[in-house]
């Protein structure tokens, strides 16, 4: 859907009761049509305007359906459907016809004034023998993998065949304590499973040719021990992995490949129980969360799978397709699944336009639609972590380093324009990911109250957000 214009066609969208104190309200009045909702509205909030006028409501063609219009333009978005938001502070008109009426109402926007803050860099793991990939933390562990070279002879490293151990008890002194290495140039994703007894890495570029995963003992999680290597449809390589229960749920690489449910319950003898993938485009990501998986289906968008849930009776040894949202502009890269709103922050990795992060409402399983966005105009997001309780998105966004964003309260438009983001940090050189030592943040993690983060350049960073 992209950008979001003055007038657009969302249904109905999650009500949030906002503890805010808006004036009693305001009544713009044509005679015959009525405007009503309050007349001071907070910078980032969504209220709606409703008609009123039984007289004309009940004449009005069938047909006639009312617009609404905002003025100035820029100040906020107001739908077809009356819900409203501002971007800007100030005073600004709303605008509704119908059926030959015209009326105005005016409305003020005040700041939201929301929470504030930045970053405390409290500790580093550096590691810049290869380039870093992704991050995983359990307990006072952190698990990190490794890319290949990349680009110009210039940024040549050693290839990512491994995965490091860090101490990170205490997080003012990240201390790397084992090394694992496989057969690989990348291992590119690291998770660990809820009961931290069993962890899965990806593979990819392998000597032999056969990538797939390998599963790991976390039995002694200082020093995990390889228990098995799973290869089976698996030889084009797998970017990313999500391990839940006894199944992991692998990426293929290429197109067509899509998804691989293997059943792990023996992890010494894997099975794969299933499989799925769209027929437009090569999948990127799988995250599952509450018997749902949400695929980031690149050019084919995000879909939404029954492993579990049983909204449509699937489950991990039958996954059954329960809908998808292509229009979504592509390069459909990663995903985070909020179930108490139940929306889906979908990360969008085009470095040419830049891509934005799309905010999906999920209410309706069966009619996943796009709500709002978020943009930073220099780069593009690569992945997301949400502190749930206080609606705190934390984003990745390469070398615009990281972002902490207020997505609390229902969501709509675009949301950089609404004083929503907290706080960023950009740490590194202004070269960002094409020098060794600029900023490119991959994957930040919430642990005990503190960010910690992966930069493909320089290693494990550990932040301390200040509020």
């Amino acid at each position: 859907m992209g950008r979001f214009l003055p007038v657009l066609t969302f249904g109905a969208l999650m009500v949030f009761i906002c503890a805010i104190s808006y004036a009693d309200g305001g009544r713009g009045n044509s005679g015959s049509l009525s405007i009503v909702g309050p007349d001071s509205v907070r910078q980032g909030d969504v209220v709606v305007f409703e008609l009123d006028g039984a007289q004309l409501l009940e004449t009005a063609d069938q047909h006639s359906r009312a617009v609404w219009a905002l003025s100035p333009p820029e100040v906020g978005l107001i739908t077809a459907e009356g819900r409203f938001v501002g971007y800007q502070p100030g005073s600004a008109t709303i605008r509704v016809q119908l059926a030959g009426a015209v009326t105005d109402m005016a409305i003020n926007i005040f700041p939201r004034d929301g929470l504030k803050g930045g970053f405390d860099v409290i500790g580093r793991g550096e590691q810049s023998l290869s380039f870093n990939s992704d991050l995983w933390l359990h307990g006072n562990l952190a698990y990190t993998g490794t890319w290949q070279g990349r680009g110009p002879a210039s940024l040549a490293r050693q290839p990512g065949n491994q995965m490091f151990v860090w101490d990170v008890g205490d997080p003012r002194l990240p201390l790397m304590i084992d090394t694992l290495e496989v057969d690989a140039r990348t291992v590119n994703d690291v998770k660990i499973r809820e009961d931290g007894k069993l962890a899965v890495i990806s593979q990819e570029g392998s000597s032999d040719g056969l990538n797939g995963i390998t599963l790991l003992d976390l039995q002694n999680p200082d020093q995990p021990q390889p228990i098995s290597r799973f290869t089976a449809e698996l030889e084009t390589g797998v970017h990313n992995v999500w391990i839940e229960d006894d199944f992991v749920y692998a990426v293929a690489d290429g197109p067509g490949n899509g998804l691989r449910i293997i059943d792990v319950s023996d992890p010494a003898a894997p099975l794969i129980v299933a499989r799925f993938a769209a027929e437009t485009s090569f999948l990127h990501d799988v995250l599952v969360r509450d018997g749902l998986a949400f695929l980031s289906h690149w050019d084919a968008g995000l879909i939404i799978l029954d492993v579990g849930n049983g909204i449509v009776g699937g489950s991990p040894q039958n996954p059954v397709e329960v809908s998808r949202l292509p229009d979504l502009d592509g390069q459909t890269h990663n995903a985070w699944f909020w179930p108490d709103e139940m929306l889906v922050f979908v990360g969008e990795r085009d470095h040419v336009t830049p891509g934005v992060m799309h905010v999906v409402d999920v209410s309706d399983l069966f009619h996943p639609k796009e709500v709002a966005t978020f943009a930073v105009a220099t780069d593009t997001p690569h992945n997301f972590w949400l502190d749930e309780e206080r609606g705190i998105l934390y984003a990745a966004w390469y070398s615009a380093g990281l972002r902490a964003i207020d997505v609390s309260g229902e969501l709509l438009g675009e949301l950089e324009k609404q004083d929503r983001e907290i706080a960023s940090l950009v740490y590194g050189s202004a070269a960002g990911c094409i020098s060794l030592d600029g900023t490119c943040t991959w994957a930040p993690q919430l642990h005990n109250g503190r960010v910690f983060l992966i930069d493909m350049n320089t290693g494990l960073w550990v932040l301390e957000p200040d509020f």
